[in-house]
């Protein structure tokens, strides 16, 4: 199977253990899968790898789903959780064992420890004592692993979508654990397990994971079902090329929606991250699923640059409804017409909502606004006699938009015989006390017209 793929015959997954945070690295992963199984017309679907039970929390699966949930990776049926379905993992272990493809290992651990030692002395994988001993000389009551019989005299091949063809000696590999002695499953056979009772056809993951497609696709065969297509990709690093660290920032995904990103800028970045169509930067979800394909994703790990995020994330602020804007950044309802006002004037200044709430400081000030020294050094007796002037043209203004105060601004400037650069300062200093703001027409657009015309005059009155 490849990119060509029949329609609805796709089955993509992503499989995320409950350990910890979501991580950018799997977002993009899950992303992938989504993009993918929405390009072919098929399914989307999560399974929760929860079978270390010890360091499995519900803490960790919530903020797993909350971070899918944030990003709009919504999966095609319920969840499935792996460690929920082990009757089915031994089941397809017994299976093995009665086709001779794996055996019962009485080993203690102390001697599996010594053998493993002279094995990696010779340099040769390790070989249990019970791979040729019969079965009947151990007791099934006492505790005991069951370990799955790798064809030795063969080599292993997969037909990576995006690593190309990889290649193993199956005698490089030991005989995996299959079932631990307190019966439960390991990861490796879970997997193959769950991939294919849930009609995986595609599994698209880390390139760490590529060792384990080795073992797991002796496993396929051993059972005698069809392997589905495997998709490696490369990981993510930091901007300096070394493995992505805290050192270098955000890793978690509810971190990013922290320091104001989109949600669509994030599936934008991320789809761009480590797969091209062509020189396309900035895409919609929309093109984003007609486009994508396995085979344009990158053999080399992607880079994290935070630049570009910042650059994706401004041009989809400057896309969204202004309603929207309005209720991710507002704190309260009273703020919500104010910065109704302003955003318009404002968003094509922020690469990230924490920054257009910043740069909408200025429109959210209550009166009387504090003006800092810096800016009442701009009220001087000249200046603040011109704003006395231009009041009562303000105040007669019907139309509050920015071309037309920019207008009347000019208009009121040739009529004092000044430039405009005698009247803004002051201006600004009175409108928004010193704080950052756009150009003045476009400050004036962005609070209303009594609240301008009202700090004009505390303003003025001050000045007295």
């Amino acid at each position: 199977m490849t990119d060509s793929h029949a329609p609805t015959d796709v089955v993509t997954r992503f499989a995320p253990s409950p350990t910890g945070y979501l991580h950018i690295g799997g977002a993009r992963t899950a992303l992938f899968n989504w993009l993918f199984a929405r390009h072919h017309g098929g399914r989307f679907l999560i399974r929760v790898e929860d079978t270390d039970r010890e360091r499995s929390t519900e803490t960790a699966v919530k903020a797993i789903f909350d971070g899918l949930d944030w990003l709009g990776l919504t999966a095609d049926a319920s969840p499935v959780f792996q460690h929920a379905r082990a009757d089915r993992h031994r089941e397809v272990v017994d299976t093995l064992v009665e086709t001779g493809h794996a055996y019962r290992d009485w080993t203690s651990n102390e001697e599996t420890g010594r053998l493993r030692d002279e094995a990696k002395a010779e340099k040769r994988a390790f070989v249990s004592p019970w791979r040729d001993r019969d079965p009947a000389e151990g007791d099934p009551a006492q505790p005991h692993v069951v370990r799955f019989r790798r064809p030795i005299e063969q080599s292993v091949e997969i037909a990576d979508a995006v690593q190309g063809t990889v290649r193993w000696r199956a005698e490089d590999l030991d005989d995996l654990v299959l079932l631990r002695s307190d019966g439960n499953p390991t990861y490796n056979l879970a997997v193959v397990a769950d991939d294919h009772d849930m009609g995986v056809t595609h599994v698209i993951r880390g390139d760490d994971h590529l060792n384990n497609a080795a073992r797991q696709a002796l496993i396929y065969d051993a059972l005698g079902w069809t392997r589905p297509v495997f998709a490696h990709i490369p990981l993510i690093h930091g901007p300096d090329g070394a493995k992505l660290s805290k050192r270098h920032g955000a890793q978690a995904v509810h971190e990013y929606a922290d320091m104001g990103y989109l949600p669509e800028a994030m599936r934008n970045y991320l789809a761009r991250l480590g797969w091209a169509h062509g020189d396309d930067e900035l895409f919609d979800d929309a093109q984003a699923i007609e486009w994508f394909g396995l085979s344009g994703i990158n053999k080399a790990p992607a880079r994290l640059d935070f630049a570009k995020l910042a650059h994706v994330n401004a041009h989809w602020i400057r896309q969204a409804e202004v309603s929207r804007l309005v209720d991710l950044v507002a704190r309260d309802e009273t703020e919500k017409p104010r910065l109704a006002r302003a955003l318009p004037h404002i968003r094509d200044r922020a690469t990230t909502l924490i920054e257009l709430r910043d740069q909408a400081g200025f429109a959210l000030m209550d009166r009387p606004i504090v003006i800092s020294d810096k800016a009442r050094g701009q009220l001087t007796e000249d200046a603040t006699a011109r704003l006395s002037r231009l009041r009562p043209v303000l105040a007669d203004q019907t139309d509050w938009s920015v071309d037309a105060l920019d207008s009347t601004l000019k208009t009121f400037a040739e009529s004092e015989g000044v430039g405009f650069g005698k009247i803004g300062p002051a201006l600004r200093a009175a409108l928004t006390g010193g704080a950052a703001s756009p150009d003045i027409a476009r400050t004036l657009a962005s609070i209303s017209r009594e609240d301008a015309l009202g700090r004009l005059d505390d303003a003025l009155q001050h000045t007295k």
